[in-house]
């Protein structure tokens, strides 16, 4: 006979999966009538939890002393996209602090979708994790109240928000050294360029450079919205700011990896960087100081974003009821090389 599924478990309560997850193992997150709703489920089911999945989904408990008195927990890490570097090393920043810890980091990419991050979280719920840090794509209140339902500290990652906890770079101040800078080496004609989807922290670069500009008297930027926020986009870029009429003396990129294309692609056309067009990026990845003509950009603390994330995720726990949301707003700074 095959075995009774928790899902199948939940269904015939009428409650998630995440809901079944904590009367097997922290019933008091649960209230009575859902209790005794979910045990008899289980008893009408027959349901048996597998002991040995559970323990590889987890992890041994180990004894107290050894990484403190909690047991081995998985805390995923959802981003939207890991084939970006900026993205990769703020999950690096979350795992260092987890394994300082004696935890874990489960990588994870939406690549953009809320669908695909949805399906993500009820792995989280499913696998019975101990927290999810996000930076998010689709999750609203009502989602991050179901995580919570089922037992998990939420953090949000690169989002100001005010009813959760929260770690962000103050990227409005970021678009505001890029141009003030731009400005300083005397550029007239500033254009920025961004790609869709656009996310929430690249308009917050925008609207700082925007603002820069009008009070200089510059006027708004220009702005070019390319297909993706990727190299293969800024030569694409490029091809268009030689195209306009006056041309662009300064472009602002909402990233390290479409201003590494666009450079590469304007040079390649016989523009001179930074003589005719200076270029600021913005993330300071490892390619940037590397890159044929090495990238001036705004640097964001990506590594610390993750750690911190992970610090207020074990807080929540180690907190319980009397935990109180905290938001951490991180500072970039600017980064001059021979592009600008």
């Amino acid at each position: 006979m095959p075995q009774t599924s928790i899902r199948e478990v939940a269904r015939r309560a009428g409650v998630s999966v995440g809901t079944v997850s904590n009367v097997l193992n922290r019933p008091d997150l649960v209230a009575e009538a859902t209790r005794d709703r979910v045990r008899a489920a289980i008893e009408e089911l027959g349901f048996v939890r597998n002991e040995s999945a559970r323990r590889l989904r987890r992890g041994p408990d180990r004894t107290a002393g050894e990484f403190g008195d909690e047991p081995r927990r998985a805390f995923g890490v959802v981003v939207e996209d890991l084939a970006n570097p900026y993205a990769a090393d703020v999950v690096r920043g979350a795992e260092e602090a987890l394994n300082e810890a004696g935890h874990d980091a489960l990588w994870l990419s939406s690549d953009h979708s809320a669908a695909k991050e949805a399906r993500s979280l009820e792995l989280l719920e499913e696998q019975r994790a101990a927290g999810a840090l996000i930076v998010p794509v689709g999750l609203d209140r009502a989602g991050i109240k179901r995580l919570r339902a089922a037992g998990l500290s939420v953090v949000l990652m690169d989002r100001d928000v005010s009813d959760a906890c929260a770690v962000h770079v103050d990227h409005v101040a970021g678009g505001e050294l890029a141009a003030a800078h731009l400005l300083g080496l005397g550029r007239e004609r500033i254009a920025f360029v961004t790609g869709t989807p656009e996310p929430q922290p690249c308009v917050e670069r925008r609207d700082g450079a925007a603002r820069t500009l009008v009070e200089a008297g510059a006027g708004k930027p220009p702005v070019l919205v390319q297909d993706a926020l990727s190299p293969t986009e800024g030569r694409r870029a490029a091809r268009r700011i030689m195209d306009m009429a006056p041309r662009p003396d300064g472009v602002f990129c909402a990233n390290d990896l479409l201003a590494i294309g666009l450079t590469n692609e304007l040079t390649r056309l016989g523009a001179r960087i930074p003589e005719d067009i200076a270029v600021v990026g913005y993330d300071d990845i490892e390619l940037a100081a590397s890159a044929a003509v090495p990238l001036t950009t705004i640097k964001q603390p990506r590594r610390a974003l993750g750690w911190e994330a992970a610090e207020l995720a074990m807080a929540e726990i180690r907190e319980g009821r009397s935990h109180q949301h905290r938001q951490v707003v991180l500072t970039p700074e600017l980064v001059v090389r021979e592009s600008a």
